[in-house]
């Protein structure tokens, strides 16, 4: 089942959630709050919807028929790398969690939650979005240029590379702050929105691995080209690299 709500705000959100109740408050409370909103019960259909309209941000449930969260997340990431998405689940376990913003999501929700907490989660994601402006625009490594509003990598004579939402937050968060190196926990912190007390998880690595391999993807471009690894410290933006605002 799909259903689509009319609203005059700047955003559309696509809700995945296959409880009717669920669903109708997502769908009540981001209406009100003056989204457009699309919505559906299952997997699958999440999928064509998200490939098909036109929509700034998903809500996505973990638990769905015909294709979990997990499923969808993967596929979108796949397809749709910048799109930001939001995982609302029952799951509470540190494993699910850590599951899901390693394999993308821009932020999650745990059940039960206020409307409140729910609407502020989106805007904040929301204003990281390429639609916003940030401090940070473009920055210059070499031949190459990361476009952070276009949320692209460009060099002479190569197909532009896609930079997902949370590679363009670390980017822009490590030239905000160039000059130092910034720890694991500063990172989850800033950019994750997470709490990082009692999380072990090697997202963050695993970020700036799939970052580099974007930004260093000839044989002569040295991984620290861009992101230097600061032993026992962190990661810091390479001295080398220009930043326009």
């Amino acid at each position: 089942m799909i259903v689509a709500s009319t609203s005059m705000n700047r955003s559309t959100v696509l809700v995945v959630e296959d409880d009717t109740a669920i669903r109708r408050g997502l769908v009540d409370a981001l209406t009100y709050a003056g989204y457009g909103v699309l919505d559906c019960d299952d997997g699958r259909t999440a999928l064509a919807v998200a490939l098909e309209s036109s929509i700034d941000l998903v809500l996505l449930d973990v638990m769905l028929p015909r294709l979990d969260g997990f499923g969808v997340l993967r596929e979108l990431r796949r397809t749709r790398p910048t799109l930001p998405i939001i995982m609302v689940t029952a799951r509470g376990a540190e494993e699910d969690r850590v599951r899901g913003l390693a394999d993308g999501a821009d932020d999650y929700v745990i059940k039960p939650f206020s409307a409140r907490e729910l609407l502020a989660r989106v805007e904040a994601v929301l204003r990281r979005s390429p639609q916003r402006a940030g401090d940070v625009a473009i920055l210059r490594a070499g031949d190459r240029t990361m476009d952070l509003q276009r949320r692209e990598i460009s060099r002479p004579g190569a197909v532009c590379r896609q930079l997902t939402l949370r590679e363009v937050e670390i980017l822009r968060y490590l030239a905000a702050n160039r000059g130092r190196a910034i720890d694991r926990s500063e990172l989850l912190r800033h950019v994750w929105g997470l709490n990082p007390r009692g999380i072990q998880t090697r997202t963050v690595d695993m970020h700036i691995a799939r970052l580099r391999d974007k930004l260093c993807d000839t044989a002569d471009v040295p991984v620290d080209h861009v992101i230097q690894t600061v032993r026992g410290k962190g990661y810091m933006l390479a001295e080398t690299v220009e930043v326009d605002p």
